[in-house]
């Protein structure tokens, strides 16, 4: 019997133990999406006590909680963090099984040296114990960064986003690069009833009036710049349900006219608007060297009542399960036509899509730039042991896992960079069972070189983001 959490966790073979403390464990990590605020890593900001730090955003946490017959007071209504902690530690038990169990107690052990399992008769004392150091020096939002090695740091902004406080972390020189990147949901979502009041600020950020459908392109275009300029080399978006039509710029013009005179758009129409503005943006995301990211397949907002109370992002999501392949294909085969098809990497929630977007990211790689087309990460509700495994034994059966660029954190929370120790153990625990089944090599140079590209190497040659201060110098000379 294995203990739980010792430095064999995770690693079923002597070969995953060598390829996890030899080449994976001591690297740097890229971190390059998550939801983590730079405001509050400019300001270096502490936290009051252990709910502040770990339960707040948290939605992970708050849909087990719920499931647990937690309420919402507790959760995020008006109980106090003592209250909520506690509701939370009657829970953690009830979580074996759950990967919550297991990055619950990775981050009180790597950041607080609590080695206890945390439950309700132990609740009080562990409270105690990291409010404590969370009081001390060392134990604010860049302190948990630096703690964890990371490297680079990529945040997700709106277009119309001032970027203020990456520009001071810049100038102040902090020691881990924090670069945006450019989120333009709400730019997209045309039929949402916020989309006119959107373009308006839009507008003001561009400094550029937007009376028709070309000025929005245009201040489209304004945003990306001033984004490049900040070193801003990722673009991200949220493709809950993949769609593409046909369409010409002179369509869309009527369909931009038609929402602003406040008619309602047919579902033809709104396709048109979103097929024909992503064109434009894969388009300028080529032109300047950037990654795009498409997050495919979330279901969200489902619970109507509570979305009424809380608002977005507070646990009512789900997976969505469209078919994806014809419309996504049809939407890379467009830019890939116009020359435009920029290196992308293609996320699903839904698992049923892993060989779908495997084969396609093999039918775009384009025999020049090593992983042009990436499956990513698994993500969100596959941010498991099953979900991680499922994802690359699919990249690796069809496409090449040596050319994967491995973990991110998609995480507000600055004590969840333990996701990339988990991600890394469970790879080198793959490649050890090919190793024990004989369908691998026991050769510790080529599989640790292996681990060591996927695990940083890769993406720090995709993203290249010492050009983030190479195009930051040019903006200011010229």
């Amino acid at each position: 019997m294995k203990v739980f959490l010792d430095d064999q966790f995770l690693l079923n073979s002597q070969t995953a133990e060598k390829l996890y403390h030899e080449f994976a464990k001591d690297l740097p990590i890229i971190d390059y999406h998550c939801h983590l605020s730079p405001k509050e890593i400019y300001e270096n900001k502490s936290f009051q006590n252990i709910t502040e730090a770990w339960l707040y955003g948290d939605h992970y946490k708050w849909r087990v909680m719920r499931a647990n017959g937690i309420p919402e007071t507790h959760i995020t209504g008006d109980a106090s963090d003592k209250e909520k902690f506690l509701a939370w530690a009657k829970t953690v038990p009830m979580t074996i099984g759950n990967p919550l169990y297991h990055w619950t107690h990775l981050e009180l052990r790597r950041y607080f040296d609590v080695e206890e399992l945390l439950n309700e008769e132990n609740a009080e004392l562990i409270w105690q114990k990291v409010n404590e150091k969370l009081q001390g020096d060392g134990f604010g939002a860049r302190d948990f960064i630096v703690k964890s090695n990371v490297e680079t740091v990529v945040t997700t902004d709106d277009p119309i986003d001032s970027l203020l406080y990456h520009q001071k972390l810049r100038d102040e020189g902090f020691s881990v690069q924090v670069l945006p990147g450019f989120r333009p949901d709400k730019a997209l979502d045309i039929t949402n009833d916020f989309f006119v009041e959107y373009v308006r600020q839009l507008a003001k950020a561009s400094a550029t009036p937007i009376q028709s459908y070309q000025d929005f392109l245009k201040a489209l275009n304004i945003r990306v710049d001033f984004f490049h300029e900040q070193g801003c080399l990722i673009s991200d978006h949220a493709i809950n349900e993949v769609a593409f039509e046909e369409t010409t710029e002179e369509e869309v013009e009527v369909i931009f006219d038609k929402r602003f005179s406040g008619h309602p758009l047919t579902e033809e129409e709104t396709i048109k608007f979103k097929t024909h503005t992503l064109i434009f943006l894969g388009k300028a995301y080529c032109e300047r060297g950037w990654v795009m990211q498409l997050h495919i397949n979330a279901l969200r907002n489902n619970n109507t009542k509570m979305f009424e109370q809380l608002g977005p992002d507070t646990g009512y999501d789900a997976m969505n399960d469209q078919d994806i392949a014809k419309p996504l294909c049809r939407l890379l085969d467009q830019l890939e036509r116009e020359d435009a098809l920029t290196k992308t990497i293609l996320y699903s929630l839904n698992p049923r899509d892993n060989v779908v977007i495997s084969t396609l990211a093999g039918s775009f790689q384009d025999g020049k730039t090593p992983g042009k087309i990436q499956h990513g990460t698994a993500w969100w509700f596959n941010d498991t042991k099953q979900g991680m495994t499922e994802q690359m034994m699919a990249l690796s059966s069809i496409g090449l896992i040596s050319r994967f660029i491995g973990m991110l954190t998609d995480s507000r929370s600055f004590l969840s960079y333990t996701r990339h120790e988990y991600f890394r153990r469970l790879l080198c625990d793959i490649i050890g069972d090919w190793v024990e089944k004989g369908e691998a090599p026991y050769d510790l140079s080529l599989l640790g070189g292996m681990v060591k590209r996927i695990s940083y190497e890769n993406a720090k040659q995709y993203f290249q983001f010492e050009r983030a201060g190479q195009s930051m110098h040019r903006s200011k000379t010229t």
